[in-house]
């Protein structure tokens, strides 16, 4: 399945750990101190680190699970459709749902060469229509648009990643959906047996299936042609179809891009839904504007614990001054404690944001401004930018307090009390 987490992600996460640790270590080294010296004035003031430990842990928190937000959006298109296939719209359209495909467009593609068959001798394509209905929720706040795809009988076929799970596929003529099982758990009437209401008319729900975390998970399915009827339309949305090889695939595309009388555009239908992460984008600028915000306060916080560390060891750090330490060991020194406090929040963090790894939920689609049906992804990747995020902030917090150990005059600094 395309955006799934592989073993090779978990192993460049060991990987950045372990040169984080590494890096430490040198430093520590290059400081003269042992590094078992920064672990006992950790412990020594276990609650002012554990505070910073907390606070720097709540925002990776945040700044993960909002990135989860949106990779699983990102996911749910990058796992959509086949590499087979091919998307036709109407050229100058970016989504199905704006765009408008006549009856004489089908008819012309159909009888294209370049297109494969079936065992039975028939053409691979599928007329579609995309709609929108509104359903209530399960939890009663309200109504959301859902998608209803209209698709003639080879679209089943040309989705091989789809399967039923429960009840039976629809039957043309007769009123019938089938309709995504994440999709219904979040919605009224789409349970086996239930009803729906598109237009005028009532659909009555036969079959539940399951799109393996793809954007087809946030569809009802039901015959093209009966759409159009119900909805009063002349037109399909798109046509997806499968032409016989790679060559034919280039070729086909090419014709119709390049035919004006056609006015279509033809692209492979696994870009088609990259291309389609929209609402991905408001996701990951919140994210970001967020995580500067929440930043700045951890800062601050890590910063104040710095300052508090620095303000209980002065007598210490005359003490290292004295018997041969530079002030740039002691610089070393207190930002090697920040960063170890701020690592140790962010694993923290990153503990509490995997625990909503695979948690279902929906969105609006800003695109089809209907509802998406997503999970929620926290990749190693993005614990690594977690990680790395908290010990940014460790080190900036701890600079200015380690910059003013350093300075601290030698004899004032025995002097204190």
């Amino acid at each position: 399945m395309r955006g799934g987490t592989t073993g090779i992600e978990w192993l460049v996460l060991v990987g950045l750990v372990a040169a984080g640790v590494g890096a430490v270590w040198g430093l520590a080294t290059l400081a003269g101190l042992p590094i078992q010296y920064n672990v006992r004035n950790v412990l020594v003031r276990w609650r002012s680190s554990l505070t910073t430990i907390l606070g720097i842990g709540a925002v990776v928190a945040v700044f993960v699970v909002l990135q989860a937000v949106a990779r699983g959006i990102e996911a749910s298109s990058g796992n959509t459709g086949d590499d087979r296939n091919v998307l036709v719209v109407r050229r100058g359209s970016q989504a199905e749902s704006g765009s408008l495909v006549t009856r004489e467009h089908f008819k012309t593609l159909s009888y294209m060469e370049e297109i494969a068959r079936n065992e039975a001798g028939q053409p691979l394509i599928s007329a579609e229509v995309i709609m929108i209905v509104s359903v209530p929720r399960v939890d009663g706040t309200g109504e959301a648009n859902t998608l209803l795809r209209g698709l003639t009988a080879r679209g089943m076929e040309l989705r091989p990643q789809v399967s039923l799970v429960e009840g039976r596929w629809f039957e043309p003529g007769k009123r019938e959906i089938v309709v995504a099982q994440r999709l219904a758990k979040r919605f009224q009437g789409f349970e086996l047996g239930g009803t729906v209401k598109a237009g005028l008319t009532r659909l009555k729900v036969v079959g539940h299936f399951d799109a393996g975390g793809s954007a087809f998970d946030s569809e009802a399915w039901m015959d093209s042609d009966e759409c159009r009827a119900i909805f009063e339309r002349d037109q399909y949305s798109s046509i997806l179809l499968r032409p016989r090889d790679t060559n034919a695939m280039t070729v086909l595309t090419n014709r119709i891009d390049t035919d004006k009388r056609l006015a279509l555009r033809a692209e492979g239908e696994v870009q088609y839904y990259k291309g389609q992460t929209v609402t991905a984008a408001p996701i990951k600028i919140i994210a970001g504007l967020l995580g500067v915000a929440m930043s700045i306060g951890a800062v601050f916080a890590a910063m104040n614990t710095m300052y508090a560390s620095v303000a209980s060891r002065t007598r210490e750090v005359g003490t290292l001054r004295v018997i041969g330490y530079s002030r740039k060991s002691v610089v070393v020194c207190f930002l090697i404690e920040g960063a170890c406090l701020a690592a140790l929040g962010g694993i923290f963090g990153c503990a509490l944001a995997r625990l909503t790894d695979g948690f279902s939920t929906g969105t609006l689609d800003f695109q089809s401004f209907a509802e998406t049906v997503f999970q929620f992804q926290v990749t190693p990747m993005l614990m690594a930018k977690g990680l790395l995020f908290a010990v940014v902030i460790g080190v900036v917090g701890s600079l200015l307090p380690a910059l003013r150990a350093a300075r601290i005059p030698v004899i004032s600094a025995l002097k204190s009390v």
